[in-house]
């Protein structure tokens, strides 16, 4: 049975698959606003619908019921679609979009894959954001997830073993691994103090990620203008506390000085670790 129906077949020239599902590790809701950015900035085609009762748990994500004078007039269901779309420049793209799947994490990694590869894709990048130790007063780093070395390299990593949660990205990116497909996903690194409200700086830096590692070049909207204003209030409350006067300056130092050693000013992977772990539980 298969777990999604086709419904165009476009015509497309080596796009790359962009992942951006709902419900992952996103902190700041850099993906979602990125997404959003780019939404409303191009015009998309759904490609493709995936089977929500199949892949999601509806008490978890419960349609919405539209009330007009007590009478129930429909319900808007949560879904999981995969649309086609082309960039500033013609550049042509897939995002897969909506609620990351509660259920079937392996036949839907599968069925993913199989699509990006019947629409001859050239490439597979996710979007995402973690909370790290790192001060809103630099710019915002990306780190990446990769299936070679060479794509890591591209992006920048984190250096040494680290065990963290996997969202169904990890799958997909293991599957196209498995089947020779390039994947790489695009982490940006959120203050771990402002992880739990939006930060559009994340935003603009996947959006900026995308062009250089993807060749894809969407505008980014209000995102600047709204990292600004963040900046600006995020600014303010630190500047009420003294201990978080304090906590900004230790992790500029951190950064620094990690950058004047060359090494990316990437915190290490229990710092990294430890604060993944904190965020998810808070979202629990």
């Amino acid at each position: 049975m298969s777990l999604f129906e086709l419904v165009e077949r476009p015509d497309l020239d080596s796009p790359v698959l962009v992942l951006a599902l709902d419900g992952w590790i996103d902190a700041g809701l850099g993906a979602a606003q990125a997404l959003a950015a780019i939404v409303e900035a191009t015009e998309m085609e759904t490609v493709a619908v995936f089977d929500s009762d199949a892949l999601l748990d509806h008490r978890a994500r419960r349609p919405t019921m539209h009330l007009v004078d007590g009478l129930n007039t429909g319900l808007s269901w949560p879904s999981i679609e995969l649309r086609a779309t082309t960039d500033r420049h013609g550049n042509e793209a897939l995002f897969l979009i909506g609620a990351e799947p509660d259920h079937s994490w392996r036949a839907f990694s599968r069925a993913v894959v199989d699509l990006a590869l019947e629409f001859g894709s050239r490439l597979l990048v996710g979007l995402g954001a973690y909370p790290a130790p790192v001060p809103h007063t630099r710019p915002t780093k990306l780190v990446s997830t990769a299936t070679s070395a060479e794509l890591a390299e591209l992006v920048g990593f984190v250096p040494g073993q680290i065990d963290v949660p996997a969202g169904v990205h990890a799958a997909i990116e293991r599957r196209c691994a498995d089947v020779g497909l390039p994947a790489v996903g695009l982490w940006a690194q959120v203050p771990h103090y402002a992880a739990a409200m939006p930060y559009p700086a994340a935003g603009l830096a996947l959006i900026e990620g995308l062009a250089r590692i993807a060749d894809l070049h969407f505008d980014p909207g209000g995102l600047p203008a709204e990292a600004a204003a963040s900046r600006d209030r995020i600014d303010s409350l630190v500047a009420n506390s003294e201990e978080h006067l304090e906590m900004v300056r230790q992790l500029e130092h951190h950064v620094d000085a990690m950058e004047a050693a060359d090494q990316g000013g990437l915190p290490t992977g229990d710092e990294l670790a430890a604060e993944l772990e904190r965020f998810l539980r808070e979202q629990d």
